[in-house]
């Protein structure tokens, strides 16, 4: 059975401070190492997001979280594709416009390395 696309309407982009100067400079970004080599920009839902933050980025410093409302991707090549749970995450087979973040926060991380969401509701 096909696992179903989440009804999400935003999904979320970690980026290191690094990574988030280059997207304000050059207003695209085409991601991280990981995504340059994976081909596409790894996104995350909001229910996807503090696992993600959990297995990918524990220890790893000051981070910027940048919110994405889907309709701001509806012309661009947009896929939910199943990671190695099944589950489907969002991937971008294209550059990153800044034009499309509608809200991005700071994350520090706490005592133990991990990082606590901010208030994502609207």
């Amino acid at each position: 059975m096909q696992p179903s696309i989440p009804t999400d309407r935003t999904i979320y982009k970690i980026l290191t401070p690094e990574e988030w100067a280059v997207l304000r400079r050059d207003e695209q970004s085409s991601g991280s190492d990981l995504d340059q080599t994976d081909g596409f920009i790894h996104f995350s839902t909001t229910a996807q997001l503090q696992g993600t933050l959990d297995r990918h980025y524990k220890d790893a410093g000051t981070l910027v979280l940048a919110e994405i409302p889907l309709s701001a991707l509806q012309q661009r090549d947009l896929r939910w594709e199943p990671a190695r749970d099944g589950s489907l995450f969002p991937h971008l087979y294209e550059a990153l416009s800044l034009s499309v973040i509608a809200r991005h926060w700071t994350l520090h991380p706490n005592a133990d390395g991990g990082y606590a969401l901010p208030n994502l509701s609207r």
